[in-house]
């Protein structure tokens, strides 16, 4: 049995962190105020901030992400500001479509979380074209984007895949277990990918990896049924997913195969159903991302990129990344905790993520109870 690694920083402005514990910085962390003293505005607080996201699967960002940013937006500019918002339902031609559109419209700054980072390209350079600032939101676009917001990736699968063989323990070589990757579009799946597999590869037996297409969780359930099929349902003693969604479907194949007792299952963005499954045994962890801190920080990076505010810009985006077009782009990385129900209190609970009442629902209270979630 191999030793457990200690994990490793993939950026060097992330803080140190591990699998169970670490200080989430707060919102707005930075203190990254200002005013117009500090640089010549090349606009006001008339800001229109145009906000792509990439799919509704994942209740992430019509939950957290959008409103968080409007309300930071609101704030920053007196009210004055405003952010257009469209989801493209994991339809990469469909986002091309909205992006035009805002470059029409002539916004004054565009978020963007790719449906499909390659092909977004083309779309990003006609902003750039336009004079319209383009910043990556939460998933690495190529082409020439302003800067990049987003959490630490490979640390992400680090997490997970230290994890799930701490679940595991005692880990043998030769224990089977199923990698459930995300969506070959999306580039921060094969960041976590990577980081997963620094873990796993050599520690435990990778009887079956798929790429899921779209992060589907009825994909995910498909996959996964094929995987009982060709390993035998009694053979697998963990399961990477790479979400939360994702494990969903994972778990219902698993049932519908007559598994009673379920093996460890990852996750990640820490839905409510996660946190549920997770209370109830279902799911092991999931990986808790701090999305007010991500959100709040792309809403402040866009303002102070159109404004002109040089100074504030700069603070946020103390990091670099590369992409596969462009090099040194200006980032912010946010570090990352595993969600475990150890921690659901300290996490998600603290943060303001959830409340009480939210999670310890029906059948959950005797879980929240024993947890301790109901004191």
């Amino acid at each position: 049995m191999r030793p457990l690694r200690p994990l490793r920083r993939t950026a060097t402005t992330v803080a140190a962190a591990s699998t169970m514990t670490l200080s989430l910085a707060a919102c707005g962390a930075l203190g990254v105020t200002g005013d117009s003293s500090e640089a010549s505005p090349t606009k006001g607080n008339d800001v229109t901030v145009g906000l792509l996201l990439p799919e509704t699967a994942n209740t992430r960002y019509d939950k957290f992400d959008f409103p968080i940013i409007r309300n930071k937006v609101l704030e920053l500019t007196d009210k004055q500001g405003r952010v257009v918002y469209k989801n493209a339902d994991a339809d990469a031609g469909k986002q091309a479509t909205q992006l035009q559109q805002m470059i029409d419209d002539q916004v004054d700054v565009i978020l963007l979380d790719a449906v499909d980072a390659h092909a977004i390209a083309s779309g990003v350079k006609k902003a750039k074209e336009a004079g319209i600032p383009v910043i990556a939101y939460d998933r690495l676009a190529e082409g020439p984007i302003d800067a990049y917001v987003s959490f630490d990736n490979e640390l992400v699968g680090e997490v997970q895949g230290r994890t799930l063989l701490e679940a595991m323990r005692p880990v043998d070589s030769s224990d089977k277990i199923v990698m459930m990757n995300g969506s070959l579009t999306d580039p921060n799946a094969k960041q976590f990918k990577a980081g997963a597999l620094s873990e796993l590869k050599g520690a435990v037996d990778i009887a079956k990896s798929y790429d899921t297409k779209d992060w589907k969780p009825e994909n995910a359930e498909d996959n996964m049924a094929a995987a009982i099929k060709s390993i035998g349902v009694n053979n697998i003693k963990g399961v990477y997913s790479a979400n939360d969604g994702m494990a969903g479907g994972i778990i219902k194949a698993l049932e519908n195969a007559g598994v009673t007792k379920l093996p460890p299952i990852t996750g990640q963005d820490a839905e409510l159903d996660a946190v549920q499954r997770i209370l109830d045994g279902d799911q092991f962890m999931s990986v808790y991302k701090s999305y007010p801190q991500e959100a709040e920080s792309a809403a402040e990076m866009a303002v102070a990129k159109v404004q002109g505010h040089d100074i504030q810009f700069e603070a946020l985006a103390q990091d670099q990344v590369d992409s596969p077009t462009d090099k040194d782009i200006p980032a912010l990385l946010v570090p990352v905790v595993a969600l475990t129900k150890e921690n659901i209190k300290e996490t998600v609970i603290a943060d303001g993520i959830y409340q009480v009442s939210d999670i310890c629902t029906g059948e959950y209270k005797a879980d929240c109870s024993a947890a301790g979630l109901n004191k």
